[in-house]
């Protein structure tokens, strides 16, 4: 085992940094007023949530009346996604996604299929791009909106969600994006980028777990989905979290005046790692190299071996990476993300996400990838996938799997 933990699953989660924790702290311990409340514990706590909106909007150039609080990314997914189809015509009765989407959006868009609603999900490239193209091509009168991830959480593949809003605002069609993992690492602005909605969270940027946003363009109708007090200007109703809210708007604040040199020092992580792990016989590369990439992300297949035994071998040897999204590594389902790119469902399950922080360091790059070849070579030579005329040659094993069934 290590001597130190090495945790390369940042997109998973990262840890809080000190000033966050620290900016949080009297949050809970003395100004712990409600913001509902009228003394003045509770016009402290509503000054707090008010300047964390403020900060938070003008990082993405927005009003604050544009932003209202969640409990994380996918509560914001599915308020912006049921909000909008709860609140449209009958005849806008037809939505569009992607294929490489987060299940927080996925598994709504499927549930709404069962309500009555037509979802298009769009195929995306080997490296998991969406053509616009192709989302111009499937828009119809009936098209209520598109919804396309940001930053993907298994491949790190960066949409270019400018060229995708300009076709969602040319044809009068709403344009919803998960942000979770890339808000602080790529820079967003709503007057640049037509985009109507944004989900974000902190515990991708060194903030708190159970606090996220939704972020609506002033204008756009979507009803709420509980019923409750007034909170969130009678969007979302219930007690604001402070000490959460207040972190995530110091995390926010970090992340994006730091964005230019934290990025520089996790993309030398990421290329090294990416590197030295494709000297691995039988490894290839899942997603988009350069800056269309995530600078958190590396994820490569190790063909011939599962990745939930590479995961757990890597674990006991002190070195933390995921199978998948957290989500996918629950299930233990093939990613949809990889079998969306073409990778057929043995390939998908022996793949291994790495993703890392400003935290992370250079050093751990060589012992991480030692581990990683002391597994792939035990686990190999234990494996019954491995044709004996394919052990000693360098790519082999594209041809070997058959091509099972997509999900959609």
């Amino acid at each position: 085992m290590s001597e130190k933990p090495i945790y390369f699953d940042n997109n998973d989660s990262t840890a809080m940094i000190e000033p966050v924790f620290a900016a949080m702290k009297p949050y809970f311990m003395e100004q712990y007023g409600n913001p509902a409340s009228l003394h003045q514990y509770g016009l402290d706590a509503e000054e707090a949530v008010n300047d964390a909106r403020a900060t938070l909007t003008g990082l993405i150039g927005a009003q604050s009346d544009e932003l209202l609080f969640t409990g994380s990314a996918t509560e914001s997914n599915n308020l912006a996604l049921f909000g909008l189809t709860q609140a449209a015509p009958k005849n806008k009765h037809h939505l569009i996604t992607s294929k490489v989407e987060h299940h927080a959006v996925l598994n709504v868009m499927k549930r709404l299929v069962k309500e009555g609603f037509e979802v298009t999900f769009l195929d995306v490239d080997k490296e998991g791009f969406v053509d616009p193209d192709d989302l111009k091509k499937a828009i119809r009168p009936e098209t209520l909106l598109a919804s396309i991830v940001h930053g993907n959480h298994v491949i790190g593949t960066i949409q270019d969600i400018k060229a995708l809003g300009e076709v969602c605002r040319e044809n009068g069609v709403l344009f919803h994006t998960d942000a979770a993992q890339s808000f602080t690492k790529v820079p967003i602005d709503v007057n640049d980028i037509p985009v109507d909605l944004i989900s974000i969270n902190a515990h991708k940027m060194h903030g708190p777990k159970g606090v996220g946003a939704l972020y609506v363009r002033k204008g756009v109708r979507f009803d709420r989905l509980m019923e409750g007090g007034p909170q969130e200007n009678n969007r979302r109703p219930g007690t604001e979290n402070v000490p959460a809210i207040v972190g995530m708007e110091e995390a926010a604040k970090i992340g994006c005046a730091n964005r230019d040199k934290d990025n520089a020092y996790m993309i030398e992580i990421r290329d090294r790692l990416i590197e030295k792990l494709l000297e691995i016989p039988h490894t290839h590369l899942n997603g988009p190299r350069g800056d269309k990439r995530m600078p958190s992300n590396a994820n490569i297949t190790f063909l011939y071996i599962e990745g939930e035994a590479i995961l757990m071998h890597l674990s006991m040897r002190g070195v933390y990476v995921s199978s998948g999204s957290a989500c996918s590594s629950i299930a233990l389902a093939p990613s949809n993300v990889l079998t969306a790119i073409g990778l057929v469902h043995e390939e998908a399950h022996g793949s291994i996400r790495f993703s890392f922080s400003k935290l992370n360091s250079l050093d751990e790059v060589e012992p991480a990838v030692e581990h990683v070849k002391q597994v792939v070579d035990q686990l190999r030579a234990m494996s019954a996938f491995i044709p004996a005329e394919h052990s000693e040659k360098e790519g082999a094993g594209k041809t070997f799997y058959k091509k099972k069934k997509s999900e959609f």
